[in-house]
């Protein structure tokens, strides 16, 4: 605890807030974090850069009708600035940009408000926005919004996202002509040339470095030289991130960069950009997030900073909701309410009981049909695990109306209950037991992978010599690698996959993806996939039934066939399947 309370200093062109173990320093009125001084070291923003690329909030939006995901990039600067609290325990600010229609077609129609807080002997500093939409304002599409950090590349050089990903990163100059080679998208660099002669031959990608929003908690960058510190992103609750927990978002990648994403269409594409019309009120609080710097003494491992990070991660989680933010449009813990029950499963063809859903994601989100909540992007969601028994229990989910969601691992579809739940302040509300009965006709025949949200179960082959990241030789997220579509080619060459229920193996012998096939005129054709299958006593009275579960799919057609004892399923571009089952059912409508 640093034995000075928090100062405020007020200049013409920027604030200054000292807590005696850390300045951050914002443009005024704009709000840009142009500096923040710690350990002895002036600046760990890049001090190359322009004030106003060095930490800033910013998004992407589009006029009404605008098709896909791209828009105008605007870095938000504030117009106005105000004094929320000022004591020796807390300082919190407020930079606002307000909309007029004056400003129509030149930026988003919204009302934005970036807090800052800076508390008493912390070491680091809070920062959340609000933004609004009033009623009477034409309407837009909004494709992403987040915070992001632009650190200094001659001092933070060590990455860390997870226990198993994190490395030495390159330069950002590594990416550039000369000493990068520029591969199938501008984001992935052949690093032919580098600074430093070992990362020579690796591929820098910042798409490999994107992390599912449920663990996405904690990541930055370590400075390794004395005196060694950390600077750590850390997002203490998920209420605010689009898409749900399954979700990724980008992190930490080359620059420096350390990302806050709280909305975007990347790994979706435009299903995930909400779109507002004119005549829809709307306002949401992104954040707070908390910037965490630490350092370690001289002689002390720098990486115990990671472990260190995680700790404090574990803090603010429990601390969350926060009770400092002032903002009414934060409530806090006594303002929010409670959901708890249990979850079973009920499937005839598994078990004559009802089975405990282990693990089962189970959360609220706004109301809608089952799975909605993975393109629900403009309101609040609430995510939990349940345990070996089923049970669960939400805290501290915002007053308004929501469906209640799940699904669980090793059985297929999603679970909505058909009954509303409405949160008012403080209420606490036992659902009792909950049963979910997975899409069922009758006893499974066979089946290709496992229906649990990913599809790393499958063949993921070795990348290619030439384009590897190091990180991720034999590694569990290996399917990160770069060029790994080009792979399917090389493995069938001539003819395509076919998979032999009975006697192939998904895990050698399923690719994980369903790729496009690069010809020799450098075009590209959808590639067919047989699944051969035999079925002793066929019922010619009643029918049987396919369902597939997709993990993704980019600008794709699927075509599935059918002949006696052999399945054809051809794709063009990519997608990655889940699981396949073929199940008898006594629904003589369904067709064989």
């Amino acid at each position: 605890m640093s034995p000075i309370g928090v100062q405020l200093h007020i200049q013409d062109t920027h604030v200054m807030i000292d807590n005696g173990v850390l300045q951050l320093t914002l443009s005024n009125p704009d709000g840009i974090v142009t500096g923040i001084r710690y350990n002895d070291i002036d600046n760990l923003l890049e001090v190359l850069n322009e004030e106003s690329n060095r930490g800033y909030w910013d998004l992407v939006w589009s006029s009404p009708g605008t098709a896909g995901t791209a828009g105008l990039f605007d870095v938000i600067k504030g117009t106005s600035f105000k004094v929320i609290v000022e004591n020796e325990d807390q300082v919190e600010v407020s930079f606002t940009r307000t909309w007029d229609s004056s400003q129509e077609g030149r930026l988003v129609p919204l009302n934005i408000d970036k807090r800052f807080i800076v508390l008493r002997g912390c070491s680091g500093f809070y920062s959340y926005a609000i933004y609004e939409h009033l009623k009477d304002w034409p309407g837009f599409n909004l494709a992403e919004t987040r915070i992001a950090f632009k650190l200094r590349k001659d001092k933070f050089h060590y990455m860390a996202m997870a226990d198993s990903r994190q490395r030495f990163m390159p330069l950002p100059d590594d990416r550039l002509p000369g000493r990068g080679q520029a591969l199938a998208y501008p984001e992935a660099v052949l690093l032919v040339d580098p600074v430093e002669p070992e990362l020579k031959g690796e591929v820098d990608d910042k798409y490999q470095y994107s992390c599912d929003n449920r663990y996405s908690q904690v990541h930055g960058w370590i400075r390794t030289d004395q005196p060694a510190v950390g600077f750590w992103m850390i997002t203490p609750g998920n209420e605010f991130r689009s898409g749900g927990p399954v979700k990724q978002n980008l992190t930490s990648h080359v620059g420096p960069t350390t990302l806050a994403v709280f909305l975007s269409a990347h790994y979706s594409g435009e299903d995930l950009v909400p779109k507002f019309s004119a005549g829809e009120a709307w306002k949401k609080v992104f954040g707070p997030v908390f910037i965490y710097l630490n350092y370690a003494m001289e002689g002390d491992d720098p990486f115990s900073l990671w472990e260190d990070a995680k700790e404090q991660m574990i803090t603010e989680v429990q601390s969350w909701p926060y009770t400092f933010p002032a903002s009414e449009d934060f409530p806090k813990s006594d303002q929010r309410g409670s959901v708890s029950g249990r979850l079973l499963v009920h499937d005839r063809y598994v078990s004559d009981d009802n089975i405990p859903a282990n693990g089962a994601y189970i959360g609220l989100a706004p109301p809608g049909n089952a799975g909605s909540w993975q393109r629900e992007c403009k309101d609040y969601q609430f995510w939990t695990q349940t345990d070996v028994n089923g049970y669960f229990l939400i805290n501290d989910i915002r007053t308004a109306d929501y469906n209640l969601y799940a699904w669980v691992p090793g059985f297929i579809g999603d679970y909505r209950s058909d009954v509303a739940i409405t949160i008012t302040p403080g209420s606490y509300i036992e659902v009792g037991d909950l049963i979910y009965e997975p899409p069922r006709n009758g006893p499974t025949l066979w089946e290709i992978g496992i229906p649990d949200r990913s599809a790393a179960e499958f063949y993921v082959p070795d990348p290619n010599p030439k384009y590897i990241n190091k990180l991720y030789v034999n590694h569990p997220d290996r399917f990160r690698q770069y060029g790994l579509w080009e792979r399917y080619a090389e493995l069938y060459p001539v003819g395509d996959l076919v998979y032999t229920v009975g006697s192939s193996d998904y895990k050698k012998d399923w690719f994980f993806a369903q790729v496009t096939r690069k010809t020799d005129d450098n075009k590209y054709q959808g590639t067919t996939w047989q699944i051969r299958f035999k079925l002793d006593n066929v019922d010619q009275s009643n029918s049987y039934k396919l369902r597939l579960a997709i993990a993704s799919a980019t600008l794709s057609e699927l075509q599935w066939t059918i002949r006696e004892g052999q399945l054809n399923c051809k794709a063009w571009n990519s997608w990655t399947l889940l699981a396949v089952q073929c199940r008898y059912t006594w629904k003589t409508a369904c067709t064989r």
